[in-house]
């Protein structure tokens, strides 16, 4: 007779609740607990400057579900109709099927007019906060090794950020995003040998067609969100893989991340944080009007409305075009006009250059940027800890010379209004923001580098010999000085702790030659890092504190303050 062993299994482990039980089920059939478990363990540095990035991706899901209420009743059909609905000032007129579901939307649906501005006032604070996310990341340096793909990610999702909103504002076919879509079929059409076909594809026909809202629809639902969605999900990938930047502070360092795990602290304060987003939100669209699209009426080619904007993510394009000039000047009584016959091509250089020449140069340097640097700087290391503003000076200030650049075109695009507001010549506006268009620039970059080797200076000495107080006392001898409080540990560490390079000359190769390009980069490296400041080393702080102490024995000991 033969048998086997048994083996004795313990009882597999039941939940006590019910909720637990549920949770226990989804467990055991997908394998997710040890992925919730590795990312509720990530840590989150606590600044307030990460809660831009919280912001763009609360908008964005902000964005998803107005927009999906408002699919349900916007009809993208550029059939002609006459209104006949609640708005009585249009009623009978000719307009676009698009057109009059807006307005049905705006009048008729309960809540439709509020859902329609807070799906704009999201769009705008999207792309707003995906703007200021990406100007922190630049200024503090969080685009270095190992981020680079990370930074590119984000600058294709503020292009979508803009293309989402640009699709979506002209859906509506009223007069304004009309006149919108014109200057986009003049540029279209402005580019040489292919222009006219794509605007002949894109419009199905002769502008405006009978077929690009159903085409921007599509664009606006479908393609580009998922296109957002799926680098979003990438960049959280990446933010996960690569862990989270910090500040400099005691303790601090590229191999380690200080903050509070994501749960459930972090978890608890990013919920709160959403539904704050949301409120505010919520109450700019119940008070404050935007696009009113009853005010433009449908579409026309012939009229073209006089004070009216886009909105201010595309408005700086618009403001280049309105600072070029149409003619160069005059020659023997001959003006020089922009426009060139090449064959049976017309080179329309006064559209095409100001619609692709700012942008391209924007977003190229964004693009390449994090490269340029390493190559400058020969600096391949991992970079997890940021660099506070001031302490990169010239990177900064090509920052704010690049924002200088687009504010100016920003501005452009309301020229019509700061004349008529301010009560100056309209040309006069265009003159000065051309020379600004320039000049600005340049201004922001020396006054920018100036203002943070100035703070350079400034933390250098209350490093040394402290802050100062506003008291003043009188030693001994009778001169008066004021009495400087040293500054604690934590705030002394942000002062000192910090690289500052030094230029770095040509190197030459494995052949012993210094080529071209590395003296080109040499020169640049010396441009980037000539004017420095530098740091306070040990030895120095270690004097300057001992000398601070004698100093305050005596004042404890024998100085009196005035005016006792």
């Amino acid at each position: 007779m033969s048998g086997t062993a048994s083996t004795y299994q313990a009882p597999a482990y039941q939940p006590p609740t019910k909720v637990g039980r549920i949770a226990d089920f989804v467990d055991q059939r997908t394998g997710t607990s040890a992925l919730v478990r590795e990312f509720g363990r990530k840590v989150f540095p606590d600044h307030w400057s990460f809660m831009f990035g919280e912001v763009a991706l609360y908008s964005f899901v902000i964005l998803l579900l107005s927009g999906t209420f408002l699919t349900f009743f916007f009809d993208p059909s550029m059939a002609e109709t006459h209104y006949d609905g609640a708005y009585v000032p249009l009623r009978g007129m000719e307009m676009s099927v698009a057109y009059q579901s807006s307005l049905h939307i705006s009048f008729e649906v309960r809540g439709g007019l509020f859902m329609r501005q807070v799906h704009h006032w999201a769009a705008l604070l999207f792309v707003a906060a995906m703007s200021v996310h990406m100007l922190r990341v630049f200024f503090t340096g969080a685009f270095r090794k190992p981020r680079e793909m990370n930074w590119v990610i984000g600058g294709v999702l503020l292009i979508l950020g803009m293309a989402a909103g640009f699709t979506g504002y002209s859906l509506p076919d009223d007069l304004l995003s009309g006149n919108g879509l014109r200057i986009i079929d003049g540029v279209i059409k402005s580019i040489p040998v292919i222009g006219t076909w794509i605007s002949f594809f894109l419009f199905g026909g002769e502008f405006p067609g009978n077929a690009i809202i159903g085409r921007l629809y599509v664009l606006h639902i479908l393609l580009v969100p998922a296109m957002i969605l799926m680098l979003v999900a990438l960049h959280l990938v990446f933010v996960v893989v690569h862990k989270h930047t910090q500040y400099p502070g005691p303790g601090r360092n590229d191999g380690n991340v200080v903050g509070y795990p994501l749960g459930p602290v972090y978890a608890a304060k990013a919920g709160g944080f959403f539904f704050i987003v949301f409120g505010v939100v919520a109450l700019m669209a119940a008070f404050f009007t935007i696009n009113p699209i009853w005010n433009y009426g449908p579409y026309d080619p012939s009229p073209v409305s006089a004070g009216t904007q886009p909105d201010w993510y595309i408005g700086w394009v618009d403001g280049a075009l309105r600072l070029m000039p149409g003619v160069l000047g005059a020659v023997d009584g001959y003006r020089q006009h922009f426009e060139f016959v090449i064959g049976q091509q017309t080179l329309t250089l006064n559209v095409l250059l100001p619609a692709l020449v700012p942008a391209g140069i924007v977003f190229t340097v964004l693009f390449t940027y994090p490269w340029i640097e390493r190559w400058i700087t020969k600096d391949d290391r991992e970079h997890h800890v940021l660099d506070r503003p001031r302490n990169a000076p010239t990177r900064t200030a090509i920052g704010m010379a690049g924002f200088t650049f687009y504010c100016v075109m920003w501005a452009a695009a309301s020229s019509d209004l700061i004349a008529t507001h301010f009560h100056v010549a309209l040309n006069d506006v265009t003159y000065w923001l051309r020379a600004l268009f320039f000049v600005g620039p340049i201004i922001a970059f020396v006054v920018t580098k100036r203002i943070a080797l100035a703070l350079q200076r400034k933390d250098r000495e209350i490093a040394l010999h402290g802050r100062e107080t506003g008291r003043i006392v009188r030693l001994p001898h009778g001169e008066f000085i004021e009495v400087h409080a040293p500054v604690d540990e934590y705030k002394r560490y942000r002062l000192v702790g910090f690289e500052s390079p030094r230029p770095l000359p040509a190197q030459p190769n494995a052949k012993g030659v210094v080529n071209r390009t590395e003296r080109r980069r040499a020169k640049l490296s010396k441009w980037f890092f000539e004017d420095r400041v530098a740091p306070v080393t040990p030895a120095e702080l270690e004097a300057a504190h001992a000398h601070g102490h004698h100093e305050a024995v005596e004042a404890r000991e024998e100085v009196k303050p005035l005016g006792r």
